[in-house]
């Protein structure tokens, strides 16, 4: 299976995750240019956490510009299994792909700490290696991870399954305490309706060896070559 890792300028996880998918997954790696509308026939597509052209105006939406994201827009279209993570998820809503969008955090305060989130859905090309209610400890870095969208499209979320990960406490209960950045419903992440786009605030390239102190990660980038191997059949 072969991943593509956009970079955009302020990128600066970009590398991280090429590495997990290249010297711990074991999978073909490469990198996409910003500017070039080329995918190289990527089989999946990451688009990465930083600060993707500095964060300027809100975080995303001058990405959402770019020429490689036209084509992401395209491939996500037809199918294509594309994962955001943290920029890449304020990318992703920026560029329509996904529904709402990401705020300031509550407290306006950068943070950076491991989390547990908890499996809402495990039927996706992310999560097939997970159960529901699973939790995972997964760390985050953000300061706009404040997920928020409109009652309207919240309910087509909670209908459709899309609401993948919920904070949590390590029991796995949904608590207001567990919830780093005040989004809504404790939402940490969500995927598109055809469930072959998701969009996460934790970093599951910062948990995916035993070095980094946990593999909990490790289990997303698992469910996608396992999407990808079922896909090819």
């Amino acid at each position: 299976m072969k991943f593509g890792v956009i970079i955009f300028p302020g990128s600066n996880c970009d590398h991280d995750a090429f590495w997990t998918v290249e010297k711990v997954l074991k999978q073909r790696a490469t990198f996409l240019w910003h500017e070039s509308h080329e995918l190289e026939n990527c089989d999946a597509i990451i688009v990465p956490g930083g600060f993707a052209y500095g964060d300027y105006l809100r975080t995303g939406a001058i990405a959402k510009f770019s020429p490689v994201m036209e084509s992401v827009r395209t491939f996500a279209d037809g199918g294509g299994l594309v994962l955001g993570i943290c920029n890449g998820f304020q990318i992703l809503c920026e560029s329509g792909l996904l529904p709402g969008a990401l705020m300031r955090n509550a407290g306006l305060k950068y943070v950076c700490k491991p989390v547990q989130v908890r499996v809402e859905n495990a039927d996706t090309a992310f999560t097939n290696a997970c159960r529901v209610g699973e939790v995972l400890t997964i760390p985050i870095g953000h300061m706009e991870g404040n997920y928020y969208c409109d009652d309207a499209t919240l309910a087509e979320l909670r209908r459709d399954q899309q609401i993948v990960f919920r904070y949590c406490d390590a029991a796995g209960e949904i608590t207001t305490e567990a919830n780093p950045n005040g989004s809504l419903e404790n939402i940490a992440g969500i995927c598109s309706p055809g469930r072959n786009v998701l969009g996460m605030m934790p970093h599951p390239e910062r948990a995916s060896e035993p070095e980094l102190g946990g593999t909990d990660g490790f289990k997303i980038f698992q469910s996608l070559v396992e999407a990808g191997v079922l896909a090819a059949k």
